[in-house]
């Protein structure tokens, strides 16, 4: 069945140019060239194994290759979708990108030749991508490379490009202080699977999804005895503003792990 308009979808060829398959390759051609469905006289498609879409005035975009799709925490991601995204920015000349393994599970990761580099360029490509892809389809990673690494006949070598550097994750180090602070920061690192967090790391930048969210929210429950709403870690996801904006909300820890309100109950029935 066609796609709609504007949904990606594998692109087939067909015609009486069509070739008959491929030379001394029997299952490779019973693989990819297989019935035309709308030709009553038999004839055949050729799947090209690369995905496209109809744009509003007819025109078909490219979207990368269908083997290219990977599956991260159960939702189905385009690469190619993402790469064009970040072609479309005007600092980046080249874009890739990949699943790789993180502490969390898969993350994806962007490979990117670009006029300049930095934070200031990451956070601005993060911004960008969140404009037209959802938030799981925006690269955990982003790894500037002076050129693309590629493979004896010219292709791009994928095994080829290095492992992200985890710790580029993290922002300038402010050191957690108060123990407030400290136990805070030690139920991040734990929940994110990283040796620490500071006072400036955001939780999203460090791997951080919904499903680690809820993880977060709950060992702050029982291992701190305060109850936060889940809200609150997507509107403030630097630790410390996460912090000030819970103790400013009178749930502020005491030096026993009990949150105010708690301590004030338990004294009120004489415990």
């Amino acid at each position: 069945m066609p796609a709609a308009q504007g949904v990606s979808a594998e692109l087939y060829l067909g015609g009486i140019g069509l070739a008959r398959g491929y030379h001394n390759r029997a299952a490779l051609t019973a693989e990819r060239f297989v019935p035309d469905p709308f030709d009553e006289q038999g004839g055949r498609l050729y799947r090209t194994g690369d995905l496209a879409r109809y744009r509003d005035e007819g025109v078909i975009e490219y979207a990368g290759r269908i083997d290219h799709q990977v599956k991260i925490r159960g939702l189905r991601i385009e690469l190619g979708e993402i790469e064009a995204s970040l072609l479309e920015h005007g600092s980046v000349q080249e874009a890739v990108v990949i699943d790789v393994d993180g502490p969390s599970g898969k993350q994806l990761a962007a490979y990117l030749v670009a006029e300049h580099s930095g934070d200031n360029l990451r956070d601005a490509l993060k911004v960008y991508l969140k404009e037209t892809l959802p938030d799981y389809m925006v690269p955990t990673h982003f790894v500037w490379l002076a050129s693309m690494p590629l493979s004896a006949n010219g292709k791009l070598d994928r095994k080829a490009l290095p492992t992200p550097d985890a710790s580029q994750l993290q922002r300038q180090y402010v050191a957690p202080s108060t123990e407030q602070e400290q136990q805070m920061a030690a139920i991040w690192a734990d929940v994110l699977k990283v040796e620490r967090v500071g006072l400036s790391d955001d939780f999203f930048e460090l791997g951080g999804h919904s499903l680690l969210a809820t993880q977060l929210i709950s060992r702050i429950h029982t291992g701190l005895g305060i109850d936060i709403p889940l809200r609150l870690i997507f509107e403030k996801p630097q630790l410390n503003e996460f912090i000030q904006a819970f103790a400013s909300s009178g749930l502020s820890l005491t030096e026993d792990g009990l949150s105010d309100i708690e301590k004030m109950m338990n004294e009120m029935a004489g415990i």
